[in-house]
């Protein structure tokens, strides 16, 4: 199988011809244990290539979690480039890692108009109807309605632009390989572990500063940039576990368990921002905002138990166990 890259044309429909005589295999090109550093990531940059370009239609289509997946695409095509910087370098992929993260910005709007009200409306549900007090509901819809809309209308004209159609050529130039980095002929067993400890350092340095931070908006911050480290290293280690083995995925999968909780976190900081700009608009039509406040005081409950879930699922093996073990290939 294979993915035919694509090219913009003036009016920024793409034609599904090859523009290289390079094409990029999808299938089939599973790296093996003894592969090379190179091998491997080129591989995961295939694969993450050809996902977030077989997506494009379904967030045209605005199909379920579109957006999403190709925001998570985004994400892990700039944290392979950001991690392993000694097989595929920085200065070769630093114009593209900006575009993806110009791109997964627009996803991002996209996606917050999609999650929010889902997120408010489903709190509203579960709210005794004596505490709904006013149009809350309808106030909810009507304010995310027109952000939603905006934002999706400001994604699919990226879509057109030829900015994407570039974005498309550098990522399909880049994964056409072979990588050019110094340690890129090396084993990967003997590279990439590496990749996944620095990561892993980071994040674990950026979950005690969140720890030490005042409650408040210093600690949401530093959970955030914790959330973001341990999203790089869940990666890094997905990339890695072709070479490395279960010692690799079980660590992706801790990751993904730190990541996911602080995404959780980080939605109830989105939800309270939105909660108090609801407030504040039905303040000012002359309306109650109880609600609005409530709705405020039940999202900072939550961020205040997911901290402590974060820090629990932080401290479970096997995470620093496996860190210092994915310097060892499975047995």
């Amino acid at each position: 199988m294979v993915v035919n890259t694509t090219e913009a044309t003036a009016n920024g429909q793409k034609n599904a011809v090859a523009t290289s005589p390079r094409q990029i295999p999808v299938a089939g090109t599973q790296p093996r244990r003894s592969s090379s550093a190179g091998d491997v990531v080129l591989a995961y940059l295939r694969q993450h290539v050809h996902t977030l370009e077989s997506l494009e239609p379904g967030v045209r289509a605005d199909e379920f979690d579109a957006v999403h997946q190709m925001r998570v695409a985004t994400r892990r095509l700039r944290a392979t480039f950001r991690s392993f910087g000694r097989v595929i370098p920085r200065s070769d992929t630093e114009h593209a890692a900006g575009e993806l993260k110009w791109l997964g910005t627009l996803l991002g709007e996209a996606r917050d108009g999609e999650v929010l009200p889902g997120h408010l409306q489903a709190s509203l549900r579960s709210t005794p109807v004596e505490l709904l007090i006013g149009p809350v509901q309808a106030r909810v819809q009507g304010h995310f309605a027109p952000r939603r809309a905006a934002a999706r209308a400001q994604l699919l004209e990226a879509l057109d632009s030829p900015r994407y159609a570039g974005l498309l050529a550098e990522l399909d130039r880049l994964a056409a390989g072979p990588l050019p980095g110094p340690r890129a002929g090396d084993p990967a067993r003997d590279v990439l572990p590496a990749a996944a400890r620095r990561a892993y350092r980071q994040a674990d340095k950026r979950m005690r500063r969140a720890r030490k931070a005042p409650p408040g908006q210093a600690r949401d911050v530093a959970l955030h940039e914790a959330r973001k480290s341990a999203r790089r290293t869940r990666y890094a280690a997905e990339a890695a576990s072709p070479a490395i083995g279960k010692k690799a995925r079980r660590f992706a999968r801790q990751m993904k368990k730190v990541q996911s909780v602080l995404g959780d976190h980080q939605d109830t900081i989105l939800a309270r921002q939105a909660a108090r700009e609801l407030g504040v608009g039905a303040h000012l039509a002359g309306e109650n905002a109880f609600t609005y406040g409530l709705l405020h005081e039940y999202e900072l409950h939550q961020a205040e138990r997911l901290q402590a879930k974060a820090r629990k699922v932080w401290k479970r093996p096997p995470a620093p166990g496996t860190a210092a073990g994915c310097a060892r290939t499975s047995k």
